[in-house]
Protein backbone atom coordinates (compact mmCIF):
# COMPACT_ATOMS: atom_id res chain seq x y z
CA UNK A 1 0.00 0.00 0.00
CA UNK A 2 1.09 3.56 -1.28
CA UNK A 3 2.49 5.52 1.85
CA UNK A 4 0.69 9.08 2.03
CA UNK A 5 3.97 10.63 3.25
CA UNK A 6 5.96 9.92 0.13
CA UNK A 7 5.37 11.93 -2.85
CA UNK A 8 3.63 10.45 -6.24
CA UNK A 9 7.00 10.57 -8.15
CA UNK A 10 8.93 8.79 -5.75
CA UNK A 11 5.90 6.34 -4.97
CA UNK A 12 5.63 5.60 -8.55
CA UNK A 13 9.79 4.95 -8.91
CA UNK A 14 9.63 2.54 -6.68
CA UNK A 15 5.99 0.67 -6.71
CA UNK A 16 7.04 -2.83 -7.47
CA UNK A 17 8.31 -2.73 -3.67
CA UNK A 18 5.38 -2.39 -2.73
CA UNK A 19 5.02 -6.23 -3.63
CA UNK A 20 5.79 -8.23 -0.39
CA UNK A 21 7.63 -10.92 -1.97
CA UNK A 22 9.27 -8.68 -4.72
CA UNK A 23 10.63 -6.58 -1.72
CA UNK A 24 12.51 -9.85 0.35
CA UNK A 25 13.93 -10.97 -2.56
CA UNK A 26 14.95 -7.97 -3.42
CA UNK A 27 17.07 -7.30 -0.49
CA UNK A 28 18.37 -10.58 -0.91
CA UNK A 29 19.73 -9.99 -4.30
CA UNK A 30 20.83 -6.53 -3.43
CA UNK A 31 23.17 -8.15 -0.94
CA UNK A 32 24.80 -11.14 -2.62
CA UNK A 33 25.30 -8.68 -5.79
CA UNK A 34 27.68 -6.76 -3.71
CA UNK A 35 29.63 -9.80 -2.90
CA UNK A 36 29.58 -10.76 -6.78
CA UNK A 37 31.21 -7.64 -7.32
CA UNK A 38 33.48 -8.28 -5.06
CA UNK A 39 34.15 -11.96 -6.02
CA UNK A 40 34.72 -10.17 -9.38
CA UNK A 41 37.12 -7.88 -8.56
CA UNK A 42 39.26 -10.14 -6.42
CA UNK A 43 39.47 -13.05 -8.74
CA UNK A 44 40.59 -10.57 -11.37
CA UNK A 45 43.34 -9.54 -8.96
CA UNK A 46 44.61 -12.96 -8.13
CA UNK A 47 44.94 -13.85 -12.03
CA UNK A 48 47.52 -11.07 -12.09
CA UNK A 49 48.80 -11.88 -9.47
CA UNK A 50 49.35 -15.54 -10.34
CA UNK A 51 50.47 -14.00 -13.94
CA UNK A 52 50.80 -10.73 -14.86
CA UNK A 53 48.77 -11.48 -17.96
CA UNK A 54 46.30 -9.96 -19.59
CA UNK A 55 45.65 -12.54 -21.52
CA UNK A 56 44.58 -15.47 -18.18
CA UNK A 57 42.49 -12.69 -17.35
CA UNK A 58 40.67 -12.76 -20.68
CA UNK A 59 40.22 -16.34 -20.52
CA UNK A 60 38.58 -16.29 -17.09
CA UNK A 61 36.40 -13.60 -18.06
CA UNK A 62 35.31 -16.23 -20.93
CA UNK A 63 35.18 -19.81 -19.46
CA UNK A 64 32.61 -18.21 -17.30
CA UNK A 65 30.57 -16.37 -20.14
CA UNK A 66 31.22 -19.31 -22.72
CA UNK A 67 28.52 -21.91 -21.55
CA UNK A 68 26.42 -19.41 -22.00
CA UNK A 69 26.84 -18.53 -25.24
CA UNK A 70 26.97 -22.12 -26.41
CA UNK A 71 24.32 -23.63 -24.16
CA UNK A 72 21.78 -20.65 -22.83
CA UNK A 73 18.99 -21.78 -24.77
CA UNK A 74 19.08 -25.23 -23.00
CA UNK A 75 19.03 -23.04 -19.55
CA UNK A 76 16.13 -21.33 -20.99
CA UNK A 77 14.20 -24.85 -21.81
CA UNK A 78 15.01 -25.90 -18.03
CA UNK A 79 13.54 -22.41 -17.00
CA UNK A 80 10.13 -23.49 -18.91
CA UNK A 81 9.88 -27.21 -17.81
CA UNK A 82 10.36 -26.70 -14.11
CA UNK A 83 9.36 -24.07 -11.26
CA UNK A 84 11.64 -21.22 -11.24
CA UNK A 85 10.91 -20.94 -7.57
CA UNK A 86 12.67 -24.64 -6.80
CA UNK A 87 15.49 -23.73 -9.52
CA UNK A 88 16.45 -20.49 -7.43
CA UNK A 89 17.33 -22.28 -4.63
CA UNK A 90 19.82 -24.87 -6.63
CA UNK A 91 21.29 -22.05 -8.91
CA UNK A 92 22.07 -19.87 -6.32
CA UNK A 93 23.22 -22.44 -3.50
CA UNK A 94 25.08 -23.59 -6.14
CA UNK A 95 26.76 -20.33 -7.05
CA UNK A 96 27.12 -19.85 -2.67
CA UNK A 97 29.41 -23.51 -3.20
CA UNK A 98 31.83 -22.39 -6.26
CA UNK A 99 32.11 -18.84 -3.71
CA UNK A 100 33.18 -21.20 -0.95
CA UNK A 101 35.52 -22.97 -2.55
CA UNK A 102 37.21 -20.22 -4.02
CA UNK A 103 37.56 -18.91 -0.37
CA UNK A 104 39.05 -22.56 1.15
CA UNK A 105 41.48 -23.46 -1.66
CA UNK A 106 42.80 -19.27 -0.62
CA UNK A 107 42.54 -19.06 2.51
CA UNK A 108 44.32 -22.64 2.78
CA UNK A 109 46.78 -21.17 0.42
CA UNK A 110 45.99 -24.05 -2.36
CA UNK A 111 44.76 -22.01 -4.98
CA UNK A 112 46.11 -22.17 -8.26
CA UNK A 113 45.00 -20.88 -11.74
CA UNK A 114 43.84 -24.10 -13.14
CA UNK A 115 41.32 -24.10 -10.12
CA UNK A 116 40.07 -20.80 -10.91
CA UNK A 117 39.70 -21.72 -14.75
CA UNK A 118 37.67 -25.02 -13.47
CA UNK A 119 35.55 -22.86 -10.84
CA UNK A 120 34.85 -20.28 -13.05
CA UNK A 121 33.84 -22.19 -16.14
CA UNK A 122 31.42 -23.56 -13.58
CA UNK A 123 29.65 -20.70 -12.36
CA UNK A 124 29.20 -20.48 -16.34
CA UNK A 125 27.45 -23.43 -16.14
CA UNK A 126 25.50 -22.34 -13.25
CA UNK A 127 24.57 -19.29 -14.78
CA UNK A 128 23.50 -20.49 -18.04
CA UNK A 129 19.83 -21.56 -15.90
CA UNK A 130 19.93 -18.78 -13.17
CA UNK A 131 19.89 -16.38 -15.69
CA UNK A 132 17.08 -17.05 -17.51
CA UNK A 133 15.24 -17.79 -14.15
CA UNK A 134 15.43 -15.30 -12.36
CA UNK A 135 14.70 -12.94 -14.95
CA UNK A 136 11.35 -14.82 -15.48
CA UNK A 137 10.83 -15.41 -11.97
CA UNK A 138 10.13 -11.19 -11.38
CA UNK A 139 6.77 -11.42 -13.41
CA UNK A 140 5.65 -14.08 -11.26
CA UNK A 141 6.29 -12.38 -8.58
CA UNK A 142 4.81 -8.93 -9.17
CA UNK A 143 2.67 -9.32 -12.51
CA UNK A 144 2.95 -7.42 -15.40
CA UNK A 145 1.61 -4.01 -14.62
CA UNK A 146 5.01 -3.53 -12.31
CA UNK A 147 7.42 -5.60 -14.73
CA UNK A 148 9.54 -2.80 -16.06
CA UNK A 149 9.83 -1.17 -12.67
CA UNK A 150 11.12 -4.36 -11.08
CA UNK A 151 13.52 -5.01 -14.06
CA UNK A 152 15.02 -1.27 -14.05
CA UNK A 153 15.45 -1.20 -10.58
CA UNK A 154 16.73 -4.55 -10.28
CA UNK A 155 19.43 -2.87 -12.79
CA UNK A 156 19.75 0.02 -10.44
CA UNK A 157 20.44 -2.16 -7.56
CA UNK A 158 23.35 -4.27 -10.17
CA UNK A 159 25.00 -0.61 -10.98
CA UNK A 160 25.03 0.67 -6.97
CA UNK A 161 26.88 -3.02 -6.14
CA UNK A 162 28.70 -2.37 -9.16
CA UNK A 163 30.28 0.54 -7.35
CA UNK A 164 30.05 -0.70 -3.37
CA UNK A 165 31.29 -4.51 -4.28
CA UNK A 166 35.21 -3.55 -5.54
CA UNK A 167 35.37 -0.77 -3.01
CA UNK A 168 35.02 -3.21 -0.21
CA UNK A 169 36.79 -6.15 -1.76
CA UNK A 170 39.54 -3.91 -2.36
CA UNK A 171 39.88 -2.74 1.26
CA UNK A 172 39.27 -6.49 2.22
CA UNK A 173 42.34 -7.60 -0.20
CA UNK A 174 44.75 -4.98 1.17
CA UNK A 175 44.07 -5.71 5.06
CA UNK A 176 43.03 -9.18 5.75
CA UNK A 177 43.73 -11.33 2.22
CA UNK A 178 41.34 -12.26 -0.77
CA UNK A 179 40.48 -15.62 0.43
CA UNK A 180 37.89 -13.35 2.77
CA UNK A 181 36.39 -11.95 0.20
CA UNK A 182 35.44 -14.96 -1.67
CA UNK A 183 34.42 -15.90 1.51
CA UNK A 184 31.98 -12.82 2.79
CA UNK A 185 30.48 -13.66 -1.43
CA UNK A 186 29.90 -17.31 0.08
CA UNK A 187 27.95 -16.06 3.21
CA UNK A 188 26.22 -13.39 0.66
CA UNK A 189 23.99 -16.03 -0.42
CA UNK A 190 22.51 -17.21 2.70
CA UNK A 191 20.71 -13.66 2.48
CA UNK A 192 19.78 -14.96 -1.28
CA UNK A 193 18.37 -18.05 0.21
CA UNK A 194 16.37 -16.37 3.08
CA UNK A 195 14.58 -13.81 1.02
CA UNK A 196 13.50 -16.70 -1.09
CA UNK A 197 12.33 -18.92 2.12
CA UNK A 198 10.21 -15.69 3.17
CA UNK A 199 8.23 -15.85 -0.38
CA UNK A 200 4.39 -16.44 -0.12
CA UNK A 201 4.00 -19.09 -2.98
CA UNK A 202 0.61 -18.78 -2.98
CA UNK A 203 1.11 -14.85 -3.71
CA UNK A 204 3.18 -15.83 -6.84
CA UNK A 205 1.66 -16.28 -10.54
CA UNK A 206 3.49 -18.88 -11.92
CA UNK A 207 3.75 -19.76 -15.41
CA UNK A 208 2.45 -22.83 -16.80
CA UNK A 209 4.94 -25.53 -16.95
CA UNK A 210 6.25 -26.89 -20.29
CA UNK A 211 5.59 -30.65 -20.32
CA UNK A 212 8.47 -32.49 -21.49
CA UNK A 213 8.27 -33.45 -25.15
CA UNK A 214 10.80 -33.76 -28.38
CA UNK A 215 11.77 -30.73 -29.62
CA UNK A 216 11.23 -28.43 -26.79
CA UNK A 217 15.04 -26.26 -27.73
CA UNK A 218 14.14 -26.15 -31.49
CA UNK A 219 10.38 -24.73 -30.85
CA UNK A 220 11.77 -22.21 -29.14
CA UNK A 221 13.72 -20.73 -31.89
CA UNK A 222 10.84 -21.05 -33.69
CA UNK A 223 8.89 -19.23 -31.63
CA UNK A 224 10.94 -16.40 -31.75
CA UNK A 225 11.76 -16.25 -35.62
CA UNK A 226 8.03 -16.35 -36.21
CA UNK A 227 7.33 -13.54 -33.43
CA UNK A 228 8.59 -10.30 -35.01
CA UNK A 229 8.39 -8.05 -31.58
CA UNK A 230 10.89 -10.82 -30.07
CA UNK A 231 12.56 -11.44 -33.35
CA UNK A 232 13.67 -7.81 -33.90
CA UNK A 233 15.03 -7.20 -30.05
CA UNK A 234 17.10 -9.74 -29.76
CA UNK A 235 18.63 -9.35 -32.91
CA UNK A 236 18.99 -5.44 -31.73
CA UNK A 237 20.28 -6.84 -28.44
CA UNK A 238 22.56 -9.57 -29.88
CA UNK A 239 24.48 -6.50 -32.37
CA UNK A 240 24.46 -3.79 -29.53
CA UNK A 241 25.37 -6.37 -26.67
CA UNK A 242 28.18 -7.56 -28.58
CA UNK A 243 30.02 -4.24 -29.67
CA UNK A 244 28.72 -1.25 -27.74
CA UNK A 245 29.05 -2.50 -23.89
CA UNK A 246 32.83 -3.67 -24.16
CA UNK A 247 33.44 -1.04 -21.71
CA UNK A 248 35.67 -2.84 -19.42
CA UNK A 249 38.27 -2.71 -22.40
CA UNK A 250 37.60 0.80 -23.69
CA UNK A 251 37.37 2.70 -20.67
CA UNK A 252 40.83 1.67 -19.69
CA UNK A 253 42.10 2.55 -22.76
CA UNK A 254 40.44 5.79 -22.92
CA UNK A 255 42.27 6.62 -19.61
CA UNK A 256 45.57 5.59 -20.42
CA UNK A 257 45.51 6.35 -23.87
CA UNK A 258 43.59 8.72 -25.00
CA UNK A 259 43.40 11.51 -21.80
CA UNK A 260 47.19 10.29 -20.44
CA UNK A 261 45.33 9.37 -17.33
CA UNK A 262 46.02 6.61 -14.44
CA UNK A 263 44.03 4.43 -12.25
CA UNK A 264 42.35 7.78 -10.78
CA UNK A 265 40.84 8.87 -14.02
CA UNK A 266 39.75 5.29 -14.92
CA UNK A 267 38.11 4.90 -11.63
CA UNK A 268 36.25 8.55 -12.04
CA UNK A 269 34.96 7.09 -15.97
CA UNK A 270 33.82 4.10 -14.24
CA UNK A 271 32.18 5.92 -11.51
CA UNK A 272 30.94 8.42 -13.81
CA UNK A 273 29.07 5.36 -16.06
CA UNK A 274 27.72 3.87 -13.08
CA UNK A 275 26.45 6.88 -11.78
CA UNK A 276 24.13 7.85 -14.58
CA UNK A 277 22.74 4.33 -14.96
CA UNK A 278 21.68 4.75 -11.51
CA UNK A 279 20.21 7.96 -12.18
CA UNK A 280 18.79 6.56 -15.83
CA UNK A 281 17.40 3.19 -13.82
CA UNK A 282 15.37 5.51 -11.47
CA UNK A 283 13.77 8.16 -14.27
CA UNK A 284 12.57 4.21 -16.49
CA UNK A 285 11.44 2.93 -13.17
CA UNK A 286 9.28 6.10 -12.47
CA UNK A 287 7.84 6.30 -16.80
CA UNK A 288 7.62 2.37 -16.87
CA UNK A 289 6.63 2.54 -20.75
CA UNK A 290 7.54 0.07 -22.84
CA UNK A 291 7.07 -0.89 -26.54
CA UNK A 292 8.78 -1.32 -29.81
CA UNK A 293 9.01 2.17 -30.15
CA UNK A 294 9.86 3.24 -26.98
CA UNK A 295 12.87 0.72 -27.28
CA UNK A 296 13.82 2.10 -30.40
CA UNK A 297 14.02 5.79 -28.93
CA UNK A 298 16.18 4.94 -26.33
CA UNK A 299 18.12 2.76 -28.32
CA UNK A 300 18.94 6.23 -30.61
CA UNK A 301 19.92 8.61 -28.08
CA UNK A 302 22.59 5.53 -26.89
CA UNK A 303 23.86 6.01 -29.56
CA UNK A 304 23.98 9.48 -30.07
CA UNK A 305 25.53 9.33 -26.71
CA UNK A 306 28.40 6.80 -27.32
CA UNK A 307 29.15 9.13 -30.18
CA UNK A 308 29.65 12.04 -27.47
CA UNK A 309 31.57 9.76 -25.38
CA UNK A 310 33.97 8.39 -28.36
CA UNK A 311 35.15 12.29 -29.11
CA UNK A 312 35.20 13.68 -26.14
CA UNK A 313 38.34 16.22 -25.92
CA UNK A 314 39.21 16.28 -22.31
CA UNK A 315 38.44 14.18 -19.03
CA UNK A 316 35.98 16.22 -18.33
CA UNK A 317 33.58 16.11 -21.15
CA UNK A 318 34.24 12.57 -21.09
CA UNK A 319 32.79 12.06 -17.50
CA UNK A 320 29.43 13.73 -18.49
CA UNK A 321 29.19 11.82 -21.54
CA UNK A 322 29.81 8.76 -19.68
CA UNK A 323 27.15 9.92 -17.38
CA UNK A 324 24.76 10.06 -19.59
CA UNK A 325 25.92 6.99 -21.35
CA UNK A 326 25.16 5.17 -18.46
CA UNK A 327 21.94 6.15 -18.22
CA UNK A 328 21.32 5.30 -21.84
CA UNK A 329 22.69 1.51 -21.67
CA UNK A 330 20.42 0.70 -18.44
CA UNK A 331 17.31 2.43 -19.90
CA UNK A 332 17.84 0.58 -23.03
CA UNK A 333 18.55 -2.92 -21.26
CA UNK A 334 15.51 -2.66 -18.69
CA UNK A 335 12.95 -1.64 -21.75
CA UNK A 336 14.38 -4.48 -23.95
CA UNK A 337 14.02 -6.93 -20.71
CA UNK A 338 10.54 -5.99 -20.29
CA UNK A 339 9.39 -6.08 -23.96
CA UNK A 340 10.77 -9.32 -24.43
CA UNK A 341 8.97 -10.48 -21.13
CA UNK A 342 5.56 -8.78 -21.68
CA UNK A 343 5.43 -10.12 -25.84
CA UNK A 344 6.50 -13.58 -24.64
CA UNK A 345 3.81 -16.42 -23.62
CA UNK A 346 4.58 -17.11 -20.50
CA UNK A 347 5.28 -20.95 -21.25
CA UNK A 348 8.12 -19.42 -23.61
CA UNK A 349 9.90 -16.93 -21.16
CA UNK A 350 12.42 -18.83 -20.02
CA UNK A 351 13.43 -20.08 -23.48
CA UNK A 352 13.09 -16.45 -24.86
CA UNK A 353 14.68 -14.57 -22.08
CA UNK A 354 17.97 -17.65 -22.55
CA UNK A 355 18.19 -16.32 -25.85
CA UNK A 356 18.31 -12.21 -24.23
CA UNK A 357 21.45 -13.46 -22.28
CA UNK A 358 23.09 -15.41 -24.93
CA UNK A 359 22.93 -11.84 -27.17
CA UNK A 360 24.05 -9.94 -23.93
CA UNK A 361 26.48 -12.11 -22.04
CA UNK A 362 27.15 -14.85 -23.96
CA UNK A 363 28.77 -12.22 -26.28
CA UNK A 364 31.23 -11.35 -24.50
CA UNK A 365 34.12 -13.48 -25.95
CA UNK A 366 33.37 -12.42 -29.09
CA UNK A 367 32.78 -8.28 -28.84
CA UNK A 368 35.74 -8.19 -26.16
CA UNK A 369 38.34 -9.31 -28.30
CA UNK A 370 36.89 -7.85 -31.87
CA UNK A 371 36.52 -3.75 -29.88
CA UNK A 372 40.03 -5.00 -28.38
CA UNK A 373 41.21 -5.46 -31.83
CA UNK A 374 39.97 -2.24 -33.49
CA UNK A 375 40.91 -0.27 -30.06
CA UNK A 376 44.29 -1.59 -30.29
CA UNK A 377 44.84 -1.44 -33.54
CA UNK A 378 43.02 2.58 -34.41
CA UNK A 379 42.97 3.88 -30.77
CA UNK A 380 40.53 3.70 -27.70
CA UNK A 381 37.92 6.67 -29.51
CA UNK A 382 37.59 3.90 -32.69
CA UNK A 383 36.21 1.64 -30.11
CA UNK A 384 33.77 3.07 -28.66
CA UNK A 385 32.64 4.71 -32.28
CA UNK A 386 32.91 1.01 -33.05
CA UNK A 387 30.09 0.50 -30.40
CA UNK A 388 28.00 3.36 -31.95
CA UNK A 389 27.71 2.00 -35.48
CA UNK A 390 26.45 -1.23 -34.48
CA UNK A 391 24.13 0.86 -32.04
CA UNK A 392 23.02 2.37 -35.30
CA UNK A 393 23.08 -0.47 -37.59
CA UNK A 394 20.78 -1.89 -35.00
CA UNK A 395 18.33 0.88 -34.65
CA UNK A 396 17.68 1.50 -38.80
CA UNK A 397 17.31 -2.45 -38.90
CA UNK A 398 14.83 -1.80 -36.22
CA UNK A 399 12.65 1.03 -37.56
CA UNK A 400 12.67 -0.50 -40.99
CA UNK A 401 11.41 -4.05 -39.27
CA UNK A 402 8.60 -1.56 -37.70
CA UNK A 403 7.78 -0.33 -40.52
CA UNK A 404 7.14 -3.26 -42.71
CA UNK A 405 4.61 -4.63 -39.97
CA UNK A 406 3.01 -1.24 -39.63
CA UNK A 407 3.52 1.24 -42.24
CA UNK A 408 1.82 3.56 -40.65
CA UNK A 409 4.82 3.59 -37.85
CA UNK A 410 7.21 6.35 -38.17
CA UNK A 411 10.12 7.31 -36.20
CA UNK A 412 8.47 10.10 -35.00
CA UNK A 413 5.18 8.69 -35.19
CA UNK A 414 2.19 7.47 -32.27
CA UNK A 415 0.96 4.25 -33.69
CA UNK A 416 0.36 0.84 -31.78
CA UNK A 417 4.07 -0.53 -32.69
CA UNK A 418 4.04 -4.50 -31.49
CA UNK A 419 2.24 -6.63 -34.04
CA UNK A 420 3.88 -10.11 -33.48
CA UNK A 421 2.42 -12.54 -36.27
CA UNK A 422 2.38 -14.98 -33.33
CA UNK A 423 1.74 -14.41 -29.74
CA UNK A 424 1.89 -17.91 -28.48
CA UNK A 425 3.30 -21.38 -28.84
CA UNK A 426 1.18 -23.73 -30.66
CA UNK A 427 -0.67 -25.90 -28.41
CA UNK A 428 -0.13 -24.02 -25.52
CA UNK A 429 -3.50 -23.14 -24.75
CA UNK A 430 -2.74 -19.70 -23.93
CA UNK A 431 -5.47 -16.88 -23.41
CA UNK A 432 -2.78 -14.72 -25.49
CA UNK A 433 -4.04 -15.99 -28.88
CA UNK A 434 -5.56 -14.41 -31.57
CA UNK A 435 -6.96 -10.47 -32.24
CA UNK A 436 -7.53 -10.33 -28.42
CA UNK A 437 -3.63 -10.84 -27.73
CA UNK A 438 -3.38 -8.05 -30.51
CA UNK A 439 -5.24 -5.50 -29.20
CA UNK A 440 -3.82 -6.07 -25.85
CA UNK A 441 -0.15 -5.87 -27.15
CA UNK A 442 -1.35 -2.42 -29.11
CA UNK A 443 -1.99 -1.35 -25.51
CA UNK A 444 0.82 -2.16 -24.03
CA UNK A 445 2.90 -0.04 -26.66
CA UNK A 446 0.81 3.34 -26.50
CA UNK A 447 0.99 3.03 -22.36
CA UNK A 448 -2.61 2.23 -21.73
CA UNK A 449 -2.73 1.39 -17.91
CA UNK A 450 -4.16 -1.99 -16.87
CA UNK A 451 -5.28 -3.57 -20.13
CA UNK A 452 -2.61 -6.08 -20.85
CA UNK A 453 -2.92 -7.59 -17.39
CA UNK A 454 -6.46 -7.57 -18.03
CA UNK A 455 -6.73 -8.81 -21.42
CA UNK A 456 -3.65 -11.39 -21.62
CA UNK A 457 -2.81 -12.07 -18.27
CA UNK A 458 -5.88 -12.52 -15.81
CA UNK A 459 -3.98 -14.08 -13.09
CA UNK A 460 -1.40 -10.93 -12.57
CA UNK A 461 -2.26 -8.56 -9.79
CA UNK A 462 -4.10 -5.68 -11.06
CA UNK A 463 -2.85 -2.20 -9.83
CA UNK A 464 -4.91 -1.92 -6.89
CA UNK A 465 -4.71 -5.08 -5.80
CA UNK A 466 -3.13 -5.78 -2.28
CA UNK A 467 -0.07 -7.21 -4.45
CA UNK A 468 0.48 -4.46 -6.30
CA UNK A 469 13.08 -8.16 -10.03
CA UNK A 470 24.90 -12.24 -13.83
CA UNK A 471 27.74 -11.86 -15.12
CA UNK A 472 30.12 -9.95 -13.06
CA UNK A 473 31.28 -8.25 -15.71
CA UNK A 474 28.27 -6.44 -17.21
CA UNK A 475 25.43 -5.18 -15.49
CA UNK A 476 21.99 -7.29 -15.79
Amino acid sequence: MASPHLPAAVQRTFSSLRVRNYRYYFAGQSVSMIGTWMQSTTQAWLVLQLTGSGTDLGLVVALQTLPILLFGPIGGTIADRFGKYRILFWTQGLAGVQALALAVLDLTGHLQLWEIYVIACSLGFVNMVDNPTRQTFIVEMVGRDELTNAVTLNSVMVNVARAVGPAIGGILIATVGSGWCFLVNAISFVFVLGGLRAIHQDELTPAPIAARAKGQLREGFRYVARTPVLRDALLMMAVIGCLAYEFQVTLPLMAHDVFHGGSTLYGLLNSAQGIGAVIGGLAVAGRPRTGSRRLLQVATVFGAVMVLAALAPTPAFEIIALLLVGGASVSFLALGNSTLQLNADPSMRGRVMSLWSVAFLGSTPVGGPVVGIVAGALGARFGLGLGAVAIAGAVAFGWRSLRRRDPAVAPDGGAADLRPAVTSAPGSGSPAEGPAAEAAVADLATGAPGTVADRADPRAPRPDSPQCLPSPTRAT
